[in-house]
């Protein structure tokens, strides 16, 4: 989430990269704004994963989005931007499509008709970190928002911890979580959802948006897979696995094992949620998880060995299955200065929350001519 002390505040559960471009945009605009985050560090779906193996070697892995395109002509200005500071960089593959009927390829992209993939360097998550750094912009982490308060008479929003403790009073406010009202949020947490919907009835759509689920699996290996001619790839006719992802050819990333992500199809991990619930998965769940995906890969014919490290991660709403502004881009209640953003108002990828967080920037930045 975005807020600005004295001025707006953006806020959010995971600090997501709707909420970042959100906050810097803002910044730029000489407004200064202060993120709170309940994680260790920003990213969400964008999330990059530190793994130390029993011998110590360090793993990093982006077990989220492992890339992103882009058609928007705003999006294409902030990317390039990015790309021309080192931020981030083309993934240049060809991906290609694995058919479990047949155990062969069946589709490759056509070099000329390949879109530009990005990728953040070192990491998916190194976008993130870098624009909640950026002058203007103060980030809180370990700091969950526990409580909106509109207070009328001072016509400001007041913010509390998850523990109670005092945030401090904003003029504005931006989340990129689309649980802040969602009864999603009690059933994971046991705690009311941070914001109480009588005082922005127009947020209903973020009641009960539905998600897709996915599991993803961190895989390294000692060496190349060579029987692999793609370095990442989508399966046809599994029930358990959807994608993969040679996480090593990534530009910017250390090349002394090769690691690989896999997601699972939807459909197995509403499976999965469904027995288990949205609660912390267990060990033994994640475990049990990681043995299913790793033999649906094993069995591919492709003569794939075992890892020597393998881990399981549950994203029990990656994706969006609806999108609530595609028009507006993001929801907006001026008479409060409350943005929602996020993919889940325009489309479920990185472009769609980058566009929906250019556009709660535009929103407040409007609002501000009539305050000062």
């Amino acid at each position: 989430m975005v807020v600005f002390p004295s001025f707006f505040n953006i806020k959010s559960f995971k600090l997501t990269v709707s909420g970042a471009v959100c906050a810097t945009t803002l910044a730029r605009n000489g407004i200064s704004v202060t993120l709170f985050d309940s994680a260790r560090g920003p990213g969400g779906r964008m999330s990059q994963r530190r793994e130390i193996t029993e011998d110590g070697k360090e793993l990093l892995f982006d077990h989220g989005a492992p890339y992103f395109t882009v058609t928007n002509p705003d999006v294409l200005s902030v990317v390039a931007e990015w790309e021309s500071s080192g931020l981030v960089a083309e993934w240049k593959i060809n991906l290609g499509s694995f058919d479990c009927f047949s155990n062969k390829f069946v589709n490759f992209e056509h070099q000329e008709r390949r879109s530009k993939k990005y990728v953040g360097v070192p990491g998916m998550n190194s976008i993130c970190k870098t624009l909640c750094h950026e002058p203007g912009v103060e980030s809180k982490f370990n700091v969950g928002v526990g409580k909106f308060e509109w207070l009328e008479n001072e016509n400001l929003w007041l913010l509390t911890g998850l523990d109670g403790q005092n945030l401090g009073h904003f003029k504005g406010v931006v989340a990129s979580d689309k649980n802040i009202v969602s009864p999603r949020f009690t059933e994971i947490t046991g705690q009311l959802p941070p914001l109480d919907l009588s005082l922005a009835p127009e947020l209903v759509k973020l009641q009960n948006i539905p998600v897709n689920p996915c599991f993803a699996l961190m895989l390294a290996f000692t060496d190349p897979l060579p029987m692999v001619p793609a370095k990442g790839f989508s399966f046809t006719n599994s029930k358990v696995l959807s994608w993969a992802y040679c996480e090593s050819s990534k530009p910017g990333r250390s090349s002394t094992s090769e690691r690989w992500v896999l997601h699972s199809t939807m459909e197995y991990a509403k499976d999965v949620i469904a027995q288990t619930g949205l609660q912390k998965p267990s060990r033994e769940t994640l475990s049990k998880v990681g043995n299913e995906m790793l033999q649906e890969f094993l069995g591919t014919g492709l003569s794939i060995p075992q890892p020597f490290f393998k881990k399981a991660h549950r994203w029990g709403s990656a994706f969006p299955a609806a999108s609530i502004a595609k028009d507006e881009k993001c929801l907006w209640d001026e008479k409060k200065r409350l943005a929602i953003c996020g993919d889940f108002c325009v489309s479920p990828n990185v472009e769609g929350a980058i566009v929906s967080g250019l556009a709660a920037a535009s929103k407040l930045k409007g609002m501000l001519r009539s305050l000062f």
